[in-house]
């Protein structure tokens, strides 16, 4: 069967596939969401030639996956960006990432944490030096918030799931998972550290891919002094390829935290995190190593 012939199926699959049916065209969805955004940096990361790349991206704009923004004039040049129909593109990267994570580089195993040694602890430890994508999350209240701020440092804790007590809301045998347990006590582990981070010009959130709504019950619940951001449309799973799992139905994140300076660039990670408790007091050190105490 031919590939016009598939793209006319009357299957979302095979419509799919008329359009992403190619792996470079994978890869360039993955890249753009991480922030490579421009045709020579493209293929500089990718290392396919300049008319392959050309062919995809215009095919790429063309189904209305990505559009084209100018950022120079003479001479013409453009940004490749994610438009809305890109971003639904996002949870298929993420699962993508994670089936092969699990059953091809792994054992097929479910777990919410990693080794040292493996692939995803890897691929964390590239993060540090990588400046973070534009991405702009909900809050508790659905107000976005800037994951990264030009004008402070900051700690971002990544977490499975956090509930309110009276929430039914763990699927079953989550306790079973490994790595999974343990967010309430990082969360309010990092609440009361919270002043010593702000006395060092840094500010701390907390993310997680579950709803604003069940986030804001979780904060009002723990007390917590700083915002608990939502990623449950991937934009940061997917822009980073951070480690995920999925559990009860949900894509969730494996507990990872990265301390961010004011230009956007990672300076820090710990992955993975064992001790969700100690965790904290390790961050706030590597906090003080990096920053200036203000005064």
């Amino acid at each position: 069967m031919r590939r016009e012939d598939l793209a006319d199926a009357d299957c979302g699959i095979a419509q799919a596939l008329g359009v992403l049916g190619d792996w470079w065209t994978f890869l360039i969805v993955r890249d753009v969401a991480g922030g490579t955004t421009r045709f020579d940096a493209l293929q500089r990361e990718l290392g396919v030639s300049r008319r392959a790349l050309t062919e995809r991206l215009a095919a790429l704009v063309e189904h209305g996956v990505l559009e084209r923004r100018p950022y120079s004039a003479h001479p013409p040049r453009h940004d490749y960006l994610l438009t809305a129909r890109g971003e639904g593109l996002l949870p298929v990267l993420i699962a993508l990432q994670d089936w092969g994570t699990r059953h091809l580089m792994g054992d097929g195993e479910l777990t919410a944490t990693a080794d040292d040694a493996s692939a995803e602890a890897r691929r964390v430890q590239h993060l540090v030096g990588r400046r973070l994508p534009e991405i702009v999350l909900p809050g508790p209240d659905g107000r976005p918030v800037p994951v990264a701020r030009p004008d402070e440092w900051c700690v971002l804790y990544l977490f499975p799931g956090a509930y309110a007590p009276g929430v039914n809301a763990y699927p079953p045998g989550w306790g079973d998972i490994p790595g999974a347990r343990g967010c309430t006590l990082e969360s309010t582990t990092y609440a009361a550290r919270y002043p010593r981070f702000r006395d060092l010009g840094v500010r701390v959130y907390g993310v997680s891919t579950q709803r604003p709504d069940q986030l804001a019950d979780f904060t009002a619940y723990a007390g917590l002094p700083f915002p608990l951001l939502s990623d449950q449309d991937g934009r940061l799973a997917a822009g980073l390829l951070l480690p995920t799992f999925r559990a009860g139905g949900v894509t969730r994140f494996k507990r990872l935290t990265m301390l961010v300076d004011p230009a956007s660039v990672v300076r820090a990670v710990q992955f993975p995190v064992t001790d969700p408790a100690g965790s904290v007091d390790e961050m706030l050190a590597l906090a003080r190593d990096r920053t200036t105490i203000p005064g």
